[in-house]
């Protein structure tokens, strides 16, 4: 990851060949009109490979929250929930995105739940252009199933928890997303490039 040091100096200038990882797409060649990417969408969706191949490829800092949140407890999410409790997880996840910066463009990677409070959504729509990582339900099932810390699934029918939370949740995406796209099929680096060239649609000629 970009050093916090390195990271500042681009702000507000433009970039141009660095020793940083190659630029994207032209509406990430010029950090004073960058936005940040905001990844969302369900647990299995893939916002943290995806959001490792966007900050290789724009060379922006990646701000994972439930990284910096496990920083911040000294646990795995997994020991949060059962330590502390989801409600003092999400009011610390909360606080999390208070923290960041909207002036500073950067990859920020969300937890599947971040849209359940009416101030995250706001939050986020003010820290970038948020993008909703879909697939259709058994592909995002069988993805978050491939790890054993996820602590909502941590029950005794954990696919008819998740049909549930996707229920629950694909509405409140919805609302939020500036774009939505379908990682079904695609490698990360595919929804990496198809995310850079939407933005670069939207982007003001």
């Amino acid at each position: 990851m970009i050093s916090i040091p390195a990271y500042r100096s681009l702000v507000g200038h433009r970039v141009a060949a660095t020793s940083f990882q190659p630029l994207g797409p032209a509406a990430y060649c010029d950090v004073n009109t960058v936005r940040s990417i905001v990844l969302i969408g369900m647990m299995g969706a893939g916002k943290s490979s995806v959001g490792r191949c966007l900050q290789r490829r724009t060379g922006l800092a990646r701000l994972d929250i439930d990284e910096i949140l496990a920083a911040e407890f000294g646990i795995p999410i997994a020991q949060i929930f059962a330590t502390h409790g989801e409600e003092k997880f999400r009011a610390t996840e909360t606080n999390a995105l208070r923290n960041l910066a909207p002036d500073r463009p950067a990859i920020i990677v969300t937890g599947g739940g971040i849209v359940l409070r009416s101030e995250n959504v706001n939050l986020l729509k003010k820290l970038g252009t948020c993008v909703w990582l879909t697939a259709d339900e058994a592909t995002l099932f069988s993805r978050a199933s491939r790890r054993n810390d996820r602590p909502l699934l941590q029950k005794e029918n954990p696919q008819a928890v998740y049909s549930e939370l996707l229920r629950q949740r694909e509405p409140l995406y919805a609302a939020v997303a500036d774009l939505q796209i379908d990682t079904s099929g695609k490698t990360h680096d595919e929804v990496s490039e198809t995310i850079l060239a939407r933005i670069e649609q939207l982007a003001p000629k």
